[in-house]
């Protein structure tokens, strides 16, 4: 690959993770910019997931730090993250994506509606223990979107963050540090399955990777700082922005009649 073209990938990566360590929805950015490059799309989606693992592991080391990351709910968490990103990584050399833009723009669109509606959602912590369904969907949902993210990771952090905040009642500073850790986990587990496929291109995703590690580093250091009401004002300026280009361009823009083939065919 051209080096003019590595250069402007790793700017667009440095500040999609910079940015995205509030956000999420990293890929829904920095996926469709490989594409645009020309690079294959099994081998863009799977180079992204490399990257993605640097991102995550920049992004929750300054949360480590700090007592945002709730330990007791973790290690069932980070369990049901790897088994069903397992799943989703397997997922994708079999199912065609061109359906991946609808789920992602409803999803985020009724994950804004959602926060919309209960204002006070992550605002402060919450005295009140969630009842034990709540509990029970939420570590559901966590094993449900952890497919979703071993799969394409676009819009996989957004929406389980504001899963935590509405079901495990997470402030947005635990709710984003905690999708941190589950990211490294997804990511990592993630790679691993296109590693043994032969999906990755190393040197494109250290580069990358690299480049991602140190925005995500940046971004977290920022997130600690600005508190609550901004984190919160800026995860759901982004989900509404991400949903509707989602929407607006992939979804209806793609609609010309044509077969969907299955990726990388």
């Amino acid at each position: 690959m051209a080096g003019i073209r590595v250069f402007w990938l790793m700017v667009i990566f440095f500040l999609t993770s910079s940015i995205s360590v509030v956000t999420g929805s990293t890929s829904l950015i920095t996926v469709p910019a490989m594409l645009q490059f020309h690079i294959e799309p099994r081998t863009a989606l799977a180079t992204n997931m490399f990257a993605l693992t640097f991102m995550s592991v920049g992004g929750t080391l300054p949360f480590l730090r700090s007592p945002e990351v709730k330990g007791k709910r973790l290690p069932l968490l980070i369990s049901l993250t790897l088994l069903g990103s397992v799943l989703g990584a397997f997922l994708l050399l079999r199912v065609p994506t061109r359906s991946v833009p609808v789920i992602v723009s409803v999803a985020v669109i009724a994950v804004a509606a959602f926060s919309l509606f209960y204002r006070k959602s992550g605002m402060q912590e919450s005295v009140i223990a969630p009842s034990s369904g709540a509990e029970t969907a939420g570590y559901a949902l966590t094993f449900l979107l952890g497919i979703y993210g071993g799969f394409f990771s676009g819009g996989y952090v957004t929406i389980l963050t504001a899963v935590y905040v509405a079901v495990f009642r997470f402030t947005f500073v635990e709710a984003i540090a905690t999708t941190k850790l589950m990211n490294v986990f997804s990511s990592a587990v993630a790679t691993g399955v296109f590693m043994w496929h032969g999906l990755v291109n190393y040197r494109l995703g250290l580069i990358l990777g690299a480049t991602m590690f140190v925005g995500a580093l940046v971004g977290a250091r920022f997130a600690i700082r600005i508190g609550n009401l901004w984190l919160r004002r800026i995860f759901l300026t982004a989900v509404w922005a991400l949903g509707l280009k989602a929407l607006i361009f992939d979804v209806w823009g793609s609609r010309d009649g044509s077969q969907a083939a299955p990726l990388g065919r």
